[in-house]
């Protein structure tokens, strides 16, 4: 049985590494994808396989509406898949080439990210004119991340999700002079949650300002962080003088490995100056979490049980409960009901 959910938007790459009048391939859920960009800026995204020998449309080229095998020149039209030609075929033939089609997905371009919408034609109802909206960013409007990092994790995507939310492993995982200096000093946490749409919410709330980074925001500095199925966690930062987010979007490869994309936004004027600092820390931060990770595969190979056991797990298990429920929401064709309640979790960190 498949772990990875459908009829969920995810994203595939970030619209800085994809230029006008190219085309790039992905494997996302299992499946081969070709997502382009014509020279209009207009993108689009279809199945990376050609119908006739199987070779793979990404190898051919991007010719105005059409993508051209390099096999044999079949031309397949970007919008609709539909087959636009046939070069072989003579005056003696009468197959028409419209009925031939490739498998083309809804795909939209949203706050400087590339997204596809991934429909499970056999268990939902979901069409093409009834899509969910794309997830955004409230309050941030139409603007760009001031930088994108990817990575590729290298384990089911359950993992990496649950990896990234939980608040316990910090202290081990991410000790660096720049975020966090001197000796461990453990306190009890207590958080407020809330359920939102498909996910939960840690409320609101002013923190004490002990990393360095965020002293940039303003004295005043609140904390609201929201997780989304399929696997999009959203962290947004206000302070007296400035505004951040870091969005983190978990895109599963296939049953055993994932991509991470991570953008941060902000509103403070003058910090593109430091974009390849910020990147660089940035790679840092998410290569610790990953190679965590992959050592945590040496472990998994043996199929343990997990102990989720205290508040600091429950996250991990809303997780859980939350896809359990859209999966079967998804096989009983209903309304998604969010089993998670409001609750405060309490941790020492």
């Amino acid at each position: 049985m498949t772990t990875l959910l459908r009829n969920c938007w995810y994203v595939a790459l970030s619209s800085k590494d994809l230029k006008p009048a190219t085309i790039i391939h992905k494997k996302i859920l299992d499946e081969p994808i070709l997502i382009g960009r014509k020279k209009n800026g207009q993108i689009f995204a279809m199945r990376d396989v050609c119908p006739h020998r199987g070779i793979p449309l990404s190898y051919g080229s991007l010719c105005k509406e059409d993508i051209s095998c390099r096999y044999h020149g079949w031309k397949f039209n970007v919008n609709n898949g539909r087959c636009s030609e046939i070069p072989s075929l003579t005056e003696h033939d009468d197959l028409e080439v419209g009925r031939i089609q490739v498998r083309t997905y809804p795909c939209e371009e949203v706050q400087g990210n590339i997204w596809i919408y991934f429909i499970d034609t056999n268990k939902s109802k979901t069409t093409l004119s009834n899509l969910p909206p794309v997830p955004t960013i409230p309050d941030f409007g139409k603007l760009k991340p001031g930088i994108t990092e990817t990575m590729k994790f290298a384990c089911n995507v359950d993992h990496a999700i649950i990896g990234l939310m939980d608040p316990a492993h910090g202290p081990y995982i991410h000790n660096a002079w720049w975020w966090r200096s001197g000796p461990r000093k453990f306190r009890v946490k207590e958080k407020h949650y809330e359920p939102v749409s498909q996910g939960f919410r840690l409320i609101p709330y002013n923190m004490p300002v002990s990393a360095r980074p965020y002293k940039i925001l303003g004295n005043n500095v609140s904390i609201e962080i929201v997780f989304q199925l399929p696997g999009i966690r959203t962290e947004i930062l206000k302070g007296d003088h400035y505004s951040a987010c870091l969005l983190t979007c978990i895109t599963p490869i296939d049953e055993s490995s994932c991509e991470i994309f991570q953008s941060i936004y902000w509103t403070i004027p003058w910090a593109g100056m430091f974009k390849p600092l910020l990147s660089l820390l940035t790679r840092q931060f998410l290569a610790q979490d990953r190679d965590a990770i992959v050592q945590q595969q040496k472990g998994l190979i043996y199929n343990p049980s997990l102990m989720l056991i205290d508040d600091a797990d429950t996250q991990a298990k809303w997780y859980f409960r939350l896809k359990q429920e859209y999966q079967k929401s998804q096989e009983e064709n209903r309304t998604f009901i969010n089993p998670i309640e409001p609750r405060v979790l309490r941790w020492r960190s």
